[in-house]
């Protein structure tokens, strides 16, 4: 690790500031990528999965109340 330390020491800030990190970028931007689509599609799916669920539970809710001939206010849940 030292080794690496020293090379870099000798080197202008552009190298290590703006070179390296384009290079980086440029090798493992693939990766980075697909990493981070599959990330945001987990998340959007888990959010639609959520609001359908919390859809149908206040669908049912709505309409197994109105069914039994009860009458409710909105303020019974």
């Amino acid at each position: 690790m030292d080794g690496i330390r020293e090379l870099f020491a000798g080197m202008p800030w552009w190298v290590k500031w703006v070179a390296v990190p384009l290079l980086a970028i440029f090798v493992f931007g693939g990766v980075i990528t697909s990493i981070l689509s599959t990330l945001v599609s987990f998340v959007f799916n888990v959010l639609l999965f959520v609001a359908l669920v919390g859809g149908l539970v206040f669908v049912v809710k709505k309409f197994s109340r109105g069914g039994s001939g009860a009458k409710t206010s909105s303020g019974d849940w």
